[in-house]
């Protein structure tokens, strides 16, 4: 089932979410549910509060990145051709390399993209569908999407990055994401 995207100004996407067990309800038709809702929404990556949850549960898709890519581009990334995976109760161990910059946006805040610098390279450690834990080293753009996704489950979004005076530039179009003041191709929730 295709869910709602939580906008912009949801108290929901400023919470440090809650590890979860392999009990949680109804898991498998989340992730399902999940996985339907990014693709619908042309999103790489999608996050538990993204869906009004507050759990440490996100899925990523970075191949759908490389697919939209010449050779050479793809070249460039470590990472080729990218991975599609589920993260639960993920915790990031450690930050490496170089910050580099990369244009980003996100479901929640639509229409505003901006370029923001993260580190090459994350270890995270992180359970999977089944509840196996893997403590896994990503670079180039997975380690970014995942690095992306991983601040929601932390309550921060990737304007967060941003220098005070780029946030108050865009402060009105901020404004009109919360007032649902803005048109989008994918169901959206606005804070009430």
């Amino acid at each position: 089932m295709i869910l709602p995207i939580i906008a912009y100004g949801a108290p929901v996407l400023r919470t440090v979410c809650k590890d979860i067990t392999p009990d949680y309800p109804q898991l498998n038709r989340l992730i399902d549910d999940m996985w339907e809702t990014m693709y619908a929404s042309s999103g790489v990556g999608l996050a538990a509060p993204q869906i009004n949850r507050d759990v440490r549960l996100f899925v990523m898709d970075s191949t759908q990145i490389f697919a939209g890519m010449d050779e050479n581009e793809r070249k460039k990334y470590p990472d080729t051709p990218g991975i599609k995976q589920v993260f639960i109760n993920a915790h990031v161990k450690e930050l490496d390399g170089k910050e580099w910059a990369y244009n980003e946006g996100c479901l929640s805040i639509p229409k505003i993209r901006e370029d923001i610098y993260r580190n090459e390279e994350v270890t995270i450690g992180y359970m999977d569908e089944q509840f196996q834990p893997h403590i896994q080293t990503f670079n180039g753009i997975t380690a970014r999407v995942i690095l992306h996704e991983y601040d929601h489950i932390e309550g921060k979004l990737f304007i967060d990055y941003l220098k005070p005076f780029k946030r108050r530039l865009m402060k009105g179009k901020l404004d009109d994401i919360t007032k649902g003041k803005v048109s989008v191709d994918y169901k959206m929730s606005f804070a009430k």
